[in-house]
């Protein structure tokens, strides 16, 4: 797996967290966030089912930046 990052939260609190990635072989975006609480859960559920293989978790909107970097990356339009 060839993971290339794009960057941690700019006004992380030492935790190194939430953190975007793009695996390149596989182009797939990869997050780490904040796990989702019971009340957000409960609200995503109303759109359907959460696998056991998968997960509710937030981003903050101030990494914008990363996440369209990483999407650009992911389409070949990433300027280096």
């Amino acid at each position: 797996m060839a993971l290339r990052s794009f960057g941690k939260d700019p006004e992380t609190n030492g935790d190194h967290c939430p953190t975007v990635w793009l695996d390149e072989e596989k182009q797939e975006f990869v997050f780490q966030g904040w796990k989702a609480d019971e009340a957000l859960q409960a609200q995503c559920l109303a759109t359907g089912t959460i696998p056991d293989t998968e997960a509710v978790i937030r981003l903050p909107a101030r990494m914008v930046q990363q996440i369209r970097e990483a999407c650009d990356a992911a389409e070949g339009t990433a300027v280096h």
